[in-house]
């Protein structure tokens, strides 16, 4: 009898083991067409890039007048960013897209912009910039309030100069106005082990800031006429948006809050709560009713932009950009 007991056992065993298997096969066939399906809002009803359209989740306040919450946090830095399966955001497009959203929607009196970076490429900075005076521009009682909580530096802080106030948290870092543009030379290191460089190129011009050949200063005074080009006009921008008299101060160095404030370079020392308080005093009402977006994935966006572990990023091999970037 306990040997038949076993052998029932054992087939129930594999029954069950069956069945666990048809339902993993079933469960895989079905998240595969979801895969291939793609998402059903990819028709043409509308120009999804000039019109983009999020869920708005109900983030904070009771009140009328809609503000939407925008965070400006890492390197501003256009691309999707590799990972072992797919490829994270371009955060500069999220970004643009969620301010074009903001712009298009009439109840939306304010924009929110939470910052913690150290800034980034120079045109995506100035995109970010730009887009956010034609959100004020569409609509004169519009406002652009910027937080910043532990870094607004460079490019960040150069996005921040359509911010109406410039709140900073008691511990954030401020500033760095300036342009920056770094490459490593290898010529003394390849001479040492026997690596050279062989470049066929066009001109003399063509293969500027070759590693591995001697430094031209001629190629360095053409670069630094570009980089002066850049830093004329961050620190015009900034001149004009805080009412400087003169740029003494806009030479790249950074600032503690307190200092900041004291040299005008931020409006307002304090927390989140005391940034949207002041909001509320600038849009003259008692309380706000502020949203923040989430982008409606598909299936395959979400699987895709799940934490899988990303590739290595070495800055040493990109190519040489112009940077409105903090780089202590």
């Amino acid at each position: 009898m306990a040997n038949s007991g076993s052998k029932v056992g054992f087939w129930v065993a594999i029954g069950i083991m069956a069945f666990l298997l048809l339902g993993s096969f079933l469960t895989n066939v079905g998240l595969t067409a979801a895969l291939f399906a793609g998402s059903p809002s990819s028709g043409g009803d509308y120009p999804v890039d000039e019109a983009p359209t999020y869920e708005e989740i109900w983030s904070y306040g009771y009140g009328e007048t809609k503000v939407v919450r925008i965070n400006l946090s890492g390197i501003i830095m256009r691309g999707q960013r590799e990972r072992l399966f797919g490829y994270e955001p371009d955060m500069v497009e999220s970004i643009l897209g969620q301010i074009r959203a903001a712009t298009l929607d009439e109840h939306v009196k304010a924009i929110l912009l939470e910052v913690d970076s150290p800034g980034g490429a120079v045109t995506p900075s100035d995109e970010i910039y730009a887009a956010l005076e034609r959100f004020k521009s569409e609509d004169e009682e519009r406002l652009v309030m910027v937080f910043i909580r532990d870094l607004g530096a460079s490019g960040a802080y150069y996005a921040a100069m359509a911010g109406d106030f410039i709140m900073a948290e008691p511990t954030a870092i401020v500033g760095s106005v300036g342009v920056i543009m770094q490459v490593l030379n290898m010529k003394g290191l390849g001479d040492k082990i026997g690596l050279s460089s062989v470049t066929i190129a066009s001109g003399e011009n063509k293969d500027m800031l070759n590693p591995f050949k001697e430094v031209n200063p001629a190629h360095v005074a053409m670069l630094q006429e570009l980089v002066d080009g850049m830093q004329e006009r961050f620190a015009s921008i900034v001149e004009n948006a805080r009412g400087f008299d003169n740029r003494d101060l806009l030479d790249g160095r950074i600032f503690s809050s307190a200092q900041a404030l004291e040299l005008n370079f931020i409006d307002g020392v304090g927390y989140w709560q005391d940034a949207v308080e002041k909001l509320e005093y600038l849009l003259d009402v008692e309380d706000l009713y502020i949203v923040r977006y989430s982008e409606q994935l598909s299936f395959f966006d979400m699987l895709m932009a799940s934490k899988l572990p990303a590739v290595p990023d070495f800055n040493a091999m990109q190519s040489p950009r112009f940077m409105y970037i903090w780089k202590p």
